[in-house]
C-alpha cells in the first residue's frame, strides 16, 4: 500500500507503516495540508490490521520536521477564524497522534524543532542520529505552547529541563537530547535507519495484543491516579490470557520455533 500526496507519503511494508514528511524544500516544515495529512494516514493506519508500528520519518537529509511552516502564518493564521480553524486542525493531528494504539517510533535526522519536537513527543520512542538538533523556538517567535504539548515535554524531561527548553529556545545536541530523556537512543547517521528497522522488526514479530496492552497500561500509569481506568488494563490482561496469540506463543515457546501471531 502506499499513498502519496504533495506533502504527505504513506507507506506500507512488511507491517510497518511509514509516515513521511515530504517537504524537504522547506526542511519538512508544517504546512496546514500536512497536519490534515498526519490525521488521514494515522487513521488509516489504525483501522488496517497488517500494520502493527508507525515509523515517522522526514524526506531528505536535513530534517524530521522544522517546525510549523511559518510562511502561511499570515494567510492561516491572521484573524480570530483562521486561528481556531489551524488550531482545531492541530488538535485532531495531535488527537490521533496521541491516541494511535500501536507503537509509534519517531526517527530523527536533523532538526526537530518547534512543531517537529511537538510530533515527536506524541511518538513511544525516539531514535536520532548524532546530527539531530531539537527544540522548541516559541519564545524568539512570541507564541505560547498549550498544556498538552508543555505537559508531553515535563513527562519526559521533568519540569527543569523543560523550563530550560522554552525559557532559552536554544537547539540541543543529539546527545543533551539524550542526556536529559528527550530521545531514547542515539546512533551514527548511517546507522539510523538499520536502528530504527530492527527495532520495528522486533514489534512486527511480537504479539499485538500483548504491545497493545503495554502500550495501554503504561498510559495509564501515565494518568493521575484518579483518571485511571484499572478495569480496562484488567480486562486487556484477560484478552491477551485468553487470545490464540498466547496458545501459539505457548507452543513456539516449547517448540523452538518462531511464533506466528495474528493478534487475536
Amino acid at each position: 500500500m502506499q499513498l502519496k500526496t504533495e506533502k504527505m507519503i504513506a507507506e506500507i511494508k512488511d507491517g510497518i507503516g511509514w509516515m513521511i514528511f515530504n517537504n524537504p524544500e522547506r526542511r519538512n516544515a508544517l504546512s496546514l495540508d500536512m497536519w490534515e495529512g498526519i490525521s488521514t494516514i494515522l487513521e488509516s493506519f489504525q483501522r488496517d490490521e497488517s500494520v502493527r508500528v508507525v515509523v515517522m520519518k522526514g524526506a531528505g537529509d536535513k530534517a524530521f520536521v522544522s517546525g510549523a511552516d511559518i510562511s502561511q502564518f499570515d494567510d492561516k493564521r491572521s484573524n480570530e477564524e483562521q486561528v481556531a480553524q489551524y488550531s482545531a486542525t492541530l488538535s485532531r493531528a495531535r488527537e490521533h497522534l496521541a491516541g494511535i494504539d500501536k507503537p509509534l517510533i519517531a526517527m530523527i535526522r536533523g532538526y526537530c524543532l518547534g512543531g517537529g519536537l511537538t510530533v515527536a513527543l506524541n511518538a513511544d520512542i525516539r531514535i536520532a542520529s548524532d546530527d539531530a538538533r531539537l527544540g522548541i523556538p516559541a519564545a524568539r517567535l512570541g507564541i505560547a505552547y498549550g498544556y498538552e504539548s508543555m505537559k508531553q515535554l515535563v513527562d519526559l524531561v521533568g519540569p527543569s529541563f523543560a523550563k530550560e527548553i522554552a525559557f532559552s529556545a536554544r537547539r540541543l545536541s543529539a546527545e543533551e537530547a539524550l542526556r536529559i530523556g528527550l530521545v531514547n537512543r542515539v546512533v551514527p547517521v548511517d546507522a539510523l535507519e538499520k536502528t530504527v528497522l530492527e527495532l520495528a522488526d522486533s514489534v512486527v514479530s511480537n504479539a499485538p495484543l500483548s504491545v497493545k496492552a503495554s502500550k495501554m497500561t503504561i498510559g495509564e500509569v501515565l494518568k493521575d491516579a484518579s483518571e485511571r481506568d484499572l478495569d480496562a488494563v484488567k480486562a486487556f490482561v484477560k484478552i491477551c490470557f485468553e487470545s490464540q496469540d498466547y496458545i501459539e506463543g505457548r507452543k513456539a515457546f516449547m517448540e523452538k520455533r518462531k511464533a506466528n501471531f495474528i493478534g487475536r
